[in-house]
């Protein structure tokens, strides 16, 4: 659980290239830099976590790229108290910088391997995200919703009408939807029955599964 200068150097270097590549959010760089990417990751993986690379992790899943985690978090605008959806716990890094960002994160994970080790292992973190549960991500969280902001971090062949649903007038999705490669896309809601939607180009997830445990 070590995290020491050498890593907070690699992490200046990433913030340094996420600059570079476009990601001008200080509230996100800042939140990525203070989250010890290399702890999410198998030891194996410790040199390379920050080279803004996608690396397995338990189930068959992927922990995102820093690149990717940067650019959804900034699409998502996130702010200090806001209640989040997360589609795809995962690893816990993207909650991590959520929960850093001091978001309220309810989190869904499918894959029931990987939520009972993140459960655990966020908690060893001190990362406390508001509820953490496993089940179906088409589903969403019925029973906290409307949420402010909700983001998927899997690869979405349609935008499902419940997370629609669950989103407050004036919130925000952002999802990649479509098979391979996915289409980044934020829905705003602006009333009780309209979306803008506007789309950020092409990035590669693993595939958001469905009625599926």
């Amino acid at each position: 659980m070590e995290d020491n200068f050498r890593h907070q150097g690699k992490r200046r270097n990433l913030i340094a290239l996420l600059r570079e590549k476009g990601i001008t959010d200080e509230a996100v760089l800042k939140a990525i830099f203070e989250v010890p990417r290399h702890l999410f990751l198998d030891s194996s993986f410790e040199d390379h976590a920050y080279q803004d690379k996608a690396f397995p992790i338990a189930a068959g899943q992927t922990i995102s790229q820093p690149f990717t985690v940067a650019f959804q978090t900034q699409l998502l605008a996130v702010k200090k108290g806001e209640l989040v959806l997360e589609i795809g716990t995962g690893s816990g890094y993207q909650t991590a910088v959520l929960c850093q960002m001091g978001a309220k994160v309810f989190t869904i994970e499918r894959q029931h391997e990987l939520y009972k080790k993140t459960s655990l292992f966020l908690e060893k973190l001190g990362i406390k995200p508001k509820y953490a549960s496993f089940g179906d991500g088409y589903l969403g969280l019925k029973d906290y919703a409307p949420y402010d902001k909700i983001l998927v971090t899997a690869g979405a062949p349609y935008i499902p009408k419940s997370l629609m649903a669950q989103l407050k007038v004036g919130g925000k999705l952002v999802i990649p939807v479509g098979e391979d490669p996915q289409i980044m896309t934020v829905l705003v809601r602006t009333s009780a029955k309209s979306f803008d939607k506007e789309t950020f180009g092409e990035f590669r997830f693993v595939p958001l599964l469905e009625n599926k445990n």
